[in-house]
């Protein structure tokens, strides 16, 4: 064998090695994953500076990795990062859209929604998916709500009207586009403890002078405090002790902002 074929054969080997060992060519699931793995990575890098802006509603405040996942969860929805700030909310650690931007979602789709008849007592909606000829038609009533129980809270108290409108909104969207909402099927509404459509805590189960002044164990006297010593125990001014929460001040919070009707401008 000649030099140069030995050469040549070497060269064949090294090419060969160097083949076996390169990296496989990306599939398309791996390209999208990577390209969603930047994304995400440029979000996270936004959220940081969003967390702590007044333009974060309260229940993301603070938490750039659930501020993340919020932009990440609008941008499958189509939704702007600035719009899913004020589209979607965490109620009880579970995502949902608020009944405004539940609409806008599904309208964007090409799907149509419209109000038919909308009361203190009674909302009527109905909707069709794009290109089909039947409509579906979904009816919410203070009857209905009352059977779950819905009339005692609060802000049925305060805006039945818009709270019906919202119970439809759902109700219609998952049975007319549930395609659009990508896992995210209920509005902000729809979920308990919402004010604003974000979390309010729970109400305590004592009252303040309960936690202020716990049971005396059997025996041992206990000493009631002055008015001075209780008002200083309070903070001054009747503020509740450790951030205890009090329940007449949220009761009369004020209304949510009126719902868009839909079919509407935004």
């Amino acid at each position: 064998m000649t030099s140069n074929e030995i050469a040549q054969r070497d060269d064949q080997t090294a090419v060969a090695i160097s083949q076996a060992h390169a990296a496989p060519e990306p599939t398309a699931g791996s390209t999208a994953l990577m390209a969603w793995a930047q994304e995400a990575d440029l979000a996270y890098q936004m959220a940081n500076k969003l967390a702590n802006t007044s333009f974060v509603p309260a229940t993301l405040r603070g938490k750039p990795g659930d501020i993340t996942a919020a932009i990440l969860a609008g941008s499958e929805l189509g939704l702007k990062p600035m719009a899913t700030l004020k589209s979607i909310d965490v109620i009880q650690g579970t995502p949902a859209l608020r009944a405004h931007a539940m609409r806008a979602v599904v309208q964007k789709q090409g799907h149509q929604i419209e109000l038919v008849e909308s009361s203190p007592e009674r909302c009527v909606l109905r909707g069709r998916r794009k290109d089909a000829d039947n409509w579906q038609t979904v009816e919410w009533t203070t009857g209905r709500a009352s059977q779950l129980g819905l009339l005692g809270k609060a802000e049925w108290k305060k805006q039945p009207q818009t709270m019906l409108v919202a119970r439809a909104t759902g109700e219609l969207c998952r049975l007319i586009a549930s395609d659009a909402l990508h896992g995210m099927p209920y509005v902000s509404e729809e979920l308990e403890g919402t004010v604003h459509a974000e979390v309010v805590p729970a109400k305590p189960p004592l009252s303040i002078a309960a936690l202020t002044n716990p049971p005396t164990p059997s025996g041992v006297q206990r000493t009631l405090p002055t008015d001075a010593e209780y008002s200083v125990e309070l903070g001054g001014d009747d503020q509740p002790v450790d951030g205890a929460w009090d329940s007449d001040a949220a009761d009369n919070s004020t209304d949510w902002p009126e719902t868009t009707q839909p079919g509407s401008a935004a």
